[in-house]
């Protein structure tokens, strides 16, 4: 791959001063300088860990040849004495933009912008470029090089940040003279692929992270399929990630849920991502550190909030405030368990203000040795270049840093920075270094006057009492100028020549009425001292509590099963309501139900006047996702629910708040055939992992109406446009499915196709549809065409015509999950009835009533009653409608849904009759845990709200110290329904 880079750079090798040895040399007499360089007496780290002290590093042509403490210099070397001096190898970043300009956005960019791909001998979706090379696109930047340079950097690895599949890095050397022919040192340096598509396309799937998720899926199947010489054409991009196999693979997740989900899909496929996180990692660490993976770190810790005003603090949530008080502990805690990291620049809005934030992780507790591991040999271990970079050990490239000492001191100066054995001067180590605290006098006044910033560019303040003065510093070679205004605008000057023998000040004073005189500064503190007072006096950080989830109503730790027995309790068992009785959960499980039971050791729970019922259970729900609908294409079989579920969702809470222990996470209605959905236990404080529904039922979300044929959103582009269409688009996909099942069992060659095979799943009974209906004509439609392929539907749910077709559903065998009284919000409910739901069970039918919204789930105990005013329901079957149908209609009955000895011990204890207005959840238990406690509620807001002014006061506290603050900004969080895509 190198004579690529060869060849663009032919034209301007003649113009450089260090090209290739076979090029002509035509203008004057050259010749090579093969000196040594030897710099003697320096503390060096050869390694992280390996620490010379009076050590020699010798570097020749741009390489470390030798590094010790007994050197041998040869006699044609130059020598430079380092003495108090340390050397440290450059920095490495792994991700980066760095000489790779931005792809610019496409035009009339949108959801249904363009359904098919634009290109011709590539792959199918124009998100998947991995035929992409950062080298076809790199320019070198000398700017931004130096930027980087001075933040101690010597390396960076650069893609182009676009696309799924991103194509290939360029690893650059930050050399200021020479060619790219020198700088390059890999130009296929590593892999990229992300979750987010591609700016510069217009290629309407995917349109979200789950549709992502599954391309990348689909991707590797295709890419399975194709390299094993089943395609007669050639397919660009599989060619690419064919070739770049064997590069590091590169992942940019982005968030600590990414990184797990980036992990998942390489386990799948065998491959180990080195993975860019979000620096949120701290707050699921356990999973992150399952992953194995190398990760690359963020340190872009945000700023406080400006809560001064007491109006604007009340739109900061906690979760944001937590995190910005514990975010700075990100790399500690990543350290602490056993992750490797690398760190980078990327997000940060310069490179000039890595140090301050690297300085803000290590006060956090990040150690020095991890800090530079993560900046040198970390990085070249992602990158598989350890025997190139990362060191100073013999053999590798002289990149190093030359510094005044301890570079993650704060007071600490970066003189060099060393780039394939090219000096690139940061500030002159020959300058004295002037900055500290003085005491001033000049004009008959005296001053408090303090140097700080950088030695070559220094910044001063100054203050007469505890006023602070306009003033100005400029400080070259050895001359130092600076001036004060005072209050009524009067300008002293004063210049001085900085002695080397003497750290006080003295010289000419330049008088506002253009007197001469002079002044003295008497120097009282260094400012390596000032800082490590200020830090001694700063103490330790201050940092809240942890929680599971990190928010609001997070558990300090997550709940644990419990033995608990329920004494006189009113139990609805779901068959019968029991007066006085007692339930005993041991392990988990409901184990004896009846009167005068014995617990042993278990708790106690006195449930005198109370209801004991089993967890309500939603079957339509949006809450706990990232993503509902994935509408870029008119199928979407190949989605799953359970890629985008988002544990730290305040509504699963909210939920349990309102008894519900088990809810049906569906795809939204954007499309005839939408995703898998995912069936959640609401075990508030886990994981992803956690709250899956153990080997939960394969469940899909269909959809009918006006929201899958989209005619009026002026998607025009899109099939299908009727409901005719719907019908036929249901027709083509089974009968494809039908065929790929045939092939599939035939034994042939066939290429897997997760859409298929999820369609197939539903010919072979392995999978059941849950779907979004309203209008009589079209739930007819879709039996029939059940009936056409052999299978069953399973749920018609909101089905607010459920009651039109009561007879031929209990026919087929579908159940349907209705609202309890919602209508007239869209012209196709323009028939609902409340009494749709006892009307379909009096035919028969299993009946559920379900929410399909954040706030209603929390009162479905509410919405079951409902059907007994609307119908006559029994208050024992509308119970039901809540929990033992739902559990049936979702294949989980055997385990929940009723209070039986074997049963889960997924239970609601409720203050008054269970379907009144009045009634509140006081426990609700799932397994045997308890994850909502109403008394346990009340104290939680109080805690809330001391830790709220908590992290108001350590804001404030940032911004009466000078720090950069961010507004506050409000957090509207999405509410999901099926008719809100």
């Amino acid at each position: 791959m190198k004579l690529k880079l060869f060849a663009l750079t032919l034209l301007w090798c003649c113009a450089t001063t260090f090209s290739q040895d076979y090029f002509p040399e035509n203008d004057g007499v050259k010749s090579k300088n093969n000196n040594y360089m030897a710099f003697t007496n320096a503390k060096i780290y050869v390694t992280p860990t390996q620490i010379l002290e009076k050590g020699t590093l010798l570097i020749q042509n741009g390489k470390v040849v030798e590094v010790g403490t007994s050197i041998s210099i040869p006699k044609n070397a130059v020598v430079e004495n380092l003495e108090g001096k340390s050397v440290y190898p450059s920095f490495i970043d792994a991700y980066s933009a760095f000489g790779v300009e931005k792809p610019k956005r496409a035009p009339g960019r949108g959801r249904a912008s363009q359904y098919e791909a634009t290109r011709e001998g590539f792959y199918w979706n124009d998100h998947i470029m991995p035929e992409n090379e950062a080298i076809s696109k790199f320019k070198f930047d000398n700017k931004k090089a130096g930027e980087l340079r001075k933040a101690g950097f010597g390396v960076v690895n650069s893609h182009i940040q676009d696309g799924i599949a991103r194509g290939t890095g360029v690893l650059v050397a930050l050399n200021s003279s020479g060619s790219d022919g020198d700088r390059i040192l890999e130009d296929q340096s590593a892999q990229y692929f992300s979750f987010s598509k591609s700016i510069a396309k217009r290629q309407s799937y995917p349109t979200s992270l789950m549709g992502a998720t599954a391309l990348l899926r689909q991707l590797h199947y295709d890419l399975d399929w194709y390299a094993k010489g089943n395609v007669s054409t050639k397919d660009r991009s599989l060619e690419a990630l064919i070739e770049n196999k064997g590069l590091p693979q590169i992942f940019t997740a982005g968030s600590n849920g990414n990184v797990m989900r980036a992990d998942k899909i390489g386990d799948q496929f065998g491959i180990q991502y080195a993975i860019l996180g979000g620096g949120d990692e701290y707050q699921y660490i356990s999973a992150v550190k399952n992953t194995n993976a190398k990760l690359i770190i963020p340190i872009n810790f945000p700023k406080a909030y400006d809560v001064s005003n007491p109006y604007s603090a009340d739109y900061v949530n906690l979760s944001d405030m937590r995190h910005w008080n514990l975010a700075p502990t990100n790399p500690k805690v990543l350290e602490d368990n056993g992750v490797q990291f690398s760190l980078t620049t990327h997000e940060l809005k310069s490179p000039s203000n890595f140090k301050a934030m690297l300085m803000k992780a290590i006060a956090h507790g990040l150690s020095k040795t991890k800090a530079l591991e993560a900046l040198t040999t970390v990085p070249a271990s992602i990158l598989g270049k350890s025997g190139m970079i990362g060191t100073l050990q013999s053999g590798r490239q002289a990149n190093f840093l030359i510094t005044s000492g301890d570079i993650f001191d704060k007071s600490t100066t970066l003189y060099e920075n060393w780039v394939q054995g090219t000096k690139n001067v940061i500030n002159n180590k020959n300058q004295k270094d002037i900055r500290g605290n003085y005491d001033l006098t000049a004009g008959g006044q005296s001053y408090k006057m303090s140097i700080t910033g950088e030695i070559s560019k220094p910044k001063v303040e100054i203050k007469k009492d505890t006023t602070k003065l306009k003033s100005k510093i400029d400080y070259a070679t050895d001359w130092l100028n600076f001036s004060i205004t005072s209050e009524d605008g009067k300008i002293y000057r004063m210049t001085s020549l900085v002695s080397k023998n003497s750290d006080n000040l003295n010289g000419k004073l330049i008088l506002p009425s253009g007197k001469e005189s002079s002044f003295t500064a008497n120097k009282t503190s260094s400012f390596e001292a000032a800082e490590k007072k200020k830090t001694k006096e700063k103490g330790a950080p201050e940092l809240v509590t942890m929680t599971y989830p990190n928010i609001g109503y997070g558990n300090v730790s997550k709940p644990k099963q419990e033995t608990l027995i329920f004494k006189n309790a009113t139990v609805w068992t779901g068959e019968t309501i029991l007066e006085n009785t007692d339930v005993l959960v041991k392990n988990g499980k409901i184990s004896k139900v009846g009167k005068d039971l014995s617990g042993g050791s278990a708790k106690e729970i006195d449930a005198t006047g109370k209801h004991l019922t089993a967890g309500v259970i939603d079957e339509h729900s949006h809450i706990g996702a990232l993503a509902i609908n994935e509408a870029g294409h008119n199928s979407t079989a190949e989605v799953k629910m359970e890629d985008v579920v988002d544990p730290r969702d305040i509504d699963l809470y909210r939920n349990l708040a309102g008894g519900v222990t088990t809810i049906q996470l569906l795809h939204g209605s954007a499309n005839p055939i939408g995703g898998r959905s995912a069936v959640l236990r609401l075990k508030w404080g886990e994981g992803v992992d956690g709250l899956l529904f153990p080997n939960m039922p394969k469940f899909i979300k269909f959809a009918l109406g006006e929201n899958v044929k989209q005619s009026n959103w002026q998607s025009f582009s899109r099939f299908p446009q009727t409901r005719m269409g719907v019908e036929q688009v249901f027709i083509n996909y089974f009968q494809r499915a039908k065929e790929y099942d045939s092939n599939k069992k035939s034994g042939k060659a066939y290429r897997y196709d997760e859409e298929m095979e999820t369609l197939a799943e539903i010919l072979n009974g392995e999978r059941y549809i849950s779907c979004h209906s309203y209008v009589q004509s079209e739930i007819n439609m879709l039996m029939k065409v059940a009936d056409q392929f052999n299978f069953k539907i399973n749920t018609f749910t909101h089905i607010l015509e459920g009651y039109k077709v009561a007879d031929k559903m209990a026919e087929h065998g579908v159940g349907g999950s209705t609202f309890s009284d919602w209508w007239a919000y869209k012209y196709e409910v323009k028939d609902a009835i409340p009494h749709n739901a006892a009307i379909m069970a009096s035919q028969g039918v299993t009946v559920a009533i379900n929410s399909d919204d954040a706030e209603m789930s929390r009162r479905l105990n509410q919405e079951a009653g409902k059907t007994i005013k609307y119908g006559g329901v029994s208050e024992i079957e509308a119970w039901k409608m809540v929990t033992l149908n739902p559990a049936k209609l979702l294949h989980i009955d055997d385990k929940v849904g009723t209070i039986e000895v074997g049963k889960d011990a997924d239970l609601v204890l409720w203050s008054d009759y269970p379907m009144s207005v009045y009634a509140k959840a006081e426990k609700t238990i799932i397994e045997g845990a308890v994850y909502f406690d109403l008394e346990k509620d009340k104290v939680q807001r109080e805690t809330i709200q001391k830790e709220r002014n908590k992290l108001i006061t350590l804001m404030l506290k940032e911004k009466d110290g000078g720090a950069k603050m961010q507004g506050p900004r409000q957090n509207k969080k999405a509410r999901f329904e099926c008719d809100t895509l």
